[in-house]
């Protein structure tokens, strides 16, 4: 998964520059609170003179000290901790703040790159960054069940639009529960408009704020990747190999619009890669699709299929064309 070492230099800046702000932000803390609690101050000169006499009697081994010291530092923090919530503060406000707690804005823990740095790294190949605004608006809180009708029943569910989504909604949010523990795969088959790429949307956001690394695909996008990895030449096969590599490890590949793109022998035998090599790293997918199974049958093979049909959760959504319904209500 190399970049660039200039593009590896630039992140690991940004990561400095997230340390430098989190120390900013504590200093101006700690500036407000001990104009308005003095106390506080006097209590946290007494804790590091403690803390100091600590240090020294370990060293020395005097350990008939260390758990008096140690007791009073904590009846020190104590009371920090109760001045602080008795004037409105959280208890934590004097304690640096992260972006990321599980490497304190490193990108490393124990020497292994943390998750919030290997997105970051996407990110940058990828330019994700657009992505990021549309979750702003493509979450669950913001998916609507209003969109689905509860007056007709489908034939092949026995559910009503709105029973449907609910159903699938909810398989969606267990999903996420056990993302951790279960390395599942989706498929979210239905017409143009029916909320797949929002789902998708929504799960994608879900997990990124976990800290799983979560790469958005559309199939035309996925397949020119996968074409320039395997034919493209100096900056652009560079590019796209680091692409490629991401694809394959990111914990969550989301592939949108299956269908959509040139279909041919290349995308076809490319597609059926990523999906193999996915399941053997145990990896999550995504696939979202206007195709029904005999299509995907038809125009990528038995073998991918047959990956899909075994290896896949399949949902099909059904309902108005959303994206429809919402322009005809801004028109009128």
């Amino acid at each position: 998964m190399a970049i660039k070492n200039d593009q590896y230099n630039q992140i690991l800046r940004e990561f400095d520059n997230r340390r430098l702000k989190n120390k900013h932000a504590l200093d101006q803390r700690r500036e407000e609170v001990f104009s308005i609690i003095p106390e506080l101050k006097q209590l946290e000169n007494e804790m590091i003179s403690l803390s100091a006499q600590y240090g020294r009697r370990a060293l020395f081994g005097e350990e008939s000290i260390l758990e008096e010291l140690k007791e009073e530092i904590s009846a020190i923090k104590i009371r920090m901790t109760e001045l602080l919530v008795s004037n409105g503060y959280p208890y934590n406000y004097l304690e640096l703040h992260y972006h990321c707690n599980k490497c304190k804005d490193t990108g490393f823990i124990d020497n292994e790159i943390c998750n919030c740095l290997k997105q970051a790294i996407a990110d940058l190949i990828y330019d994700a960054s657009n992505l990021k605004v549309i979750l702003e608006h493509e979450n669950f809180k913001h998916f609507s069940f209003h969109y689905y009708s509860d007056d007709y029943i489908d034939e092949t569910t026995g559910l009503s639009p709105l029973s449907n989504i609910q159903k699938v909604v909810a398989s969606c949010k267990s999903f996420i529960r056990h993302f951790k523990d279960k390395k599942d795969n989706l498929l979210l088959m239905g017409n143009t408009g029916v909320g797949k790429t929002f789902l998708a949307n929504c799960i994608a956001k879900e997990l990124l704020d976990r800290g799983y690394t979560v790469i958005y695909l559309t199939s035309f996008r996925l397949f020119d990747i996968l074409e320039k990895n395997k034919f493209g030449k100096n900056e652009d096969n560079y590019i796209a190999a680091n692409q490629f590599d991401y694809i394959l490890d990111c914990d969550l590949l989301i592939i949108d619009d299956l269908g959509t793109e040139l279909n041919n022998a290349f995308t076809t035998s490319q597609l059926y890669l990523i999906i193999n090599e996915r399941l053997l790293r145990q990896k999550s997918t995504i696939i979202s699709t206007n195709l029904s199974l005999e299509n995907l049958n038809t125009n990528y093979s038995e073998r991918v299929y047959s990956r899909i049909i075994s290896n896949y959760t399949i949902y099909r959504i059904f309902g108005e064309d959303i994206r429809l319904h919402k322009a005809l209500n801004n028109f009128n």
